[in-house]
């Protein structure tokens, strides 16, 4: 919903590998009061092994009051390509997409990478994972 911050991530984090070792963990985090990328960035260095995000950042939580969405793929991923952390992610392919998205729903993706722009070119592309099956992921 938008209230946690990073060091209950961690806490949290912890806590469920005691319980149950051995089992991958996923975290999905809402960006509502601007604390979303930073548990984000807790919870991979926590380990945890995959992270949910929306394009444009769209998206939000029916039940939580004054949800303001999720965290965007293209934000996210900038950030780890950033910190030297491949995630497969072409961020310039995201943010146009995020693009198209806005048109279709006639409302601005809450995401702000599309907006602010790349701080160098190179930090646009990422190369594609490839999966198992020998195609991109």
């Amino acid at each position: 919903m938008g209230v946690g911050v990073p060091a209950q991530v961690r806490d949290l984090a912890e806590r469920v590998r005691k319980a149950a070792p051995g089992i991958p963990l996923r975290a999905h985090f809402h960006n509502t009061r601007n604390t979303g990328y930073a548990n984000a960035f807790a919870a991979a260095e926590a380990g945890i092994e995959a992270l949910d995000a929306s394009t444009g950042g769209y998206g939000g939580c029916p039940f939580a009051p004054n949800a303001t969405g999720n965290i965007a793929t293209e934000a996210l991923a900038y950030g780890f390509h950033r910190s030297g952390i491949d995630t497969g992610v072409d961020t310039a392919t995201v943010c146009e997409t995020a693009t198209w998205l806005s048109g279709l729903l006639d409302k601005a993706p809450p995401a702000l990478l599309g907006r602010a722009g790349f701080f160098r070119p190179e930090d646009s592309r990422q190369t594609p994972v490839i999966s198992r099956a020998g195609v991109p992921a």
